[in-house]
Formats: C-alpha cells, structure tokens, sequence
C-alpha cells in the first residue's frame, strides 16, 4: 500500500470529499551510488553551516528566506501549513473542461486520490460518476509543498486522479524554435499517413513499450558481479541524412509491415501522382525512336519491380 502523500479534501460547491493522496506511479529506475574510485569508500553529500564551517543534523535546519546575504526571514513547516489560503486544506474544483481542450504539455504527476472512510465513500462515488458520465474533466487549485499549484481531476478505473498542471505562463513559447519555411507537398503528406495508418495500434501493450535500458543495465551489473564478459552492444545504425523523402516513406512503411508480420506490397498505397505544370508541346520525335525509349522504359520499371518483390524488409 503506497504511503499518504497528503491529507485533504475535495471542494465540490457545497460538497465535500474527505480524500488522502497516494501517488500513482512507480520508479522502476536503477539508481547509483557516489564511491571513491581508490577504495570504495560511499561518497556522501554533508550539510555543513557556513557561518560556524561544522557539520549540522537534519533538527538544526530549516525553511528560510533571503531578502539580503546577511537578512533571513525564517518560515516554519507550521506557518507553511497554516498559510490563509481556502487550498492550504482542500481540493477545490474551478471548473469542469472538456479533456481535449487542455494541452498535454501543461499536465504533470498523478496521484490517485482516496475516500477518507465511510464518510467520504458517498460524495466520492458521487463525484466519481458525474466525472465519468460528463466526459469532462475538473480543473482545480490546491496549495502543497509551499506553493498552490493548478490541477487536474479525471476518472480512471473508478478511482479519481489528481494531475498536476502548470500554470499557462510556465509554458515556453515554442515559435523560436519552428524550422524555416519549406514546401511540403500532398504525395508526402499521403505518405505520412499511409506510415501512420501502418504503425496504429489499438494500446500501448507489448514489447514495443518495455524500459529496455533498465533491462539492459541490469545484464551490465549482473555480468560485473560475476565475473563474466559483458553483453555485447547491438550495431546501431547511424541515422543518415534524407535525401528522398518520399523513398523514406515507403522504406519505413515497409519496415513497420514486416515488424507487425505483414506481407505483401510494401509501397505507400494509394499516392496521387505528382502534379505537373504545363509545359510546352515537345519537338516531334520519328516514330522509331519514340518506340526505342519507350520499350527501355517498360523494361527498367520490369527490372525494377522485380527487384523490389525479391527484397526482404528489414525489422525496424
């Protein structure tokens, strides 16, 4: 059972939810130590105070501000608790959005958040169910860990979550980062899609999605401890630079085609031809060299197909 990260309510008009936090999510991570390269020794962080140049305990630190180097306004973990803010205790719901209408870059962390006792279980199913059956989401602000922050409350599995939000102006403004102005035309577009369509999937289940750094590391450490030859790396292919954009696309289309076991054509399907400008009439040709190019022609794209049909798609 993960620990309570918070204790609270939920402020729903008139209605109160009586909830305790939890997160929502877990760090599989593997994490390292600091050592002394000649002998092992751990290598630890120490808080030492400037003025006095000693080392202090976690009892003699505390919460300050520093309006000047020699000015500090101290804050206790109780002035921050008692702070007169109508969040400091509560949840409180702002408003209800559509989920669409919330860009995901401004949502954060989720916690699940939990009825404190019977007492709670009514106005939480409440809430719960008017969540669910609206389709939209709440928009709420509450106040932790000395800041108030904006949040968001949706339902997944019949339990409320609570998703941090930023507030708009801790969002960056993208523009001076866009590319320079170029032509994209409408068979790369199709191309794009096509790729699209070949690489959709119903869920985010399956091996496409397991932390396979984490797998990784963990065959590192295993070999190091016992001695053994470290597993070898697999040859990564240097990404090269695109030249033909639209022989990218269907290279990639049938590279996911063959990763999802699919045979048969590889080519983006479906491409409109190229659209050409006028141009004006060509000179007059004798009969037997127009049927000359045009039998080279024929045979180069027979030769060409053939080619294609033979060649074996590489897995992604």
């Amino acid at each position: 059972m993960p620990r309570t990260i918070w204790s609270g309510a939920i402020s729903f008009g008139l209605v109160t939810v009586p909830i305790n936090v939890v997160s929502a999510t877990e760090d599989h991570s593997i994490r390292f130590h600091q050592y002394h390269l000649e002998d092992g020794g751990r290598i630890r962080t120490r808080k030492v105070c400037e003025l006095e140049d000693r080392e202090v305990g976690q009892g003699e630190i505390g919460k300050g501000y520093e309006v000047t180097k020699t000015q500090v306004i101290p804050i206790s973990d109780e002035e921050l608790r008692d702070l007169p803010l109508p969040t400091a205790k509560s949840i409180e719901i702002e408003a209800f959005v559509p989920l669409e209408s919330v860009d995901p870059i401004r949502i954060g962390e989720g916690y699940y958040l939990q009825p404190a006792g019977q007492v709670a279980a009514k106005p939480y199913k409440l809430l719960r169910q008017a969540l669910a059956r609206s389709a939209k989401v709440a928009v709420a602000k509450y106040a932790w860990s000395g800041r108030e922050r904006l949040g968001l409350l949706r339902v997944r599995d019949d339990v409320i979550v609570l998703h941090a939000m930023r507030w708009p102006d801790e969002i960056r403004d993208p523009a001076e980062l866009l590319p320079p102005p170029v032509e994209i035309s409408q068979e790369e577009i199709d191309g794009a899609m096509a790729l699209m369509d070949t690489m959709t999937r119903a869920d985010l289940e399956g091996e496409e999605f397991r932390d396979t750094y984490t797998d990784a590391l963990a065959q590192v450490i295993e070999a190091k401890q016992g001695d053994k030859p470290l597993p070898e790396a697999p040859q990564a292919e240097e990404p090269g630079k695109v030249l033909d954009l639209m022989a990218a696309l269907t290279e990639s289309v049938s590279r996911a085609k063959a990763a999802r076991g699919e045979t048969g054509d590889a080519d983006v399907h479906d491409l409109p031809k190229k659209k050409t400008t006028a141009k004006k009439a060509p000179k007059k040709t004798p009969a037997g060299k127009t049927t000359a190019k045009t039998t080279q022609k024929t045979t180069a794209a027979k030769k060409t197909t053939k080619k294609a049909a033979g060649r074996r798609p590489r897995s992604a």
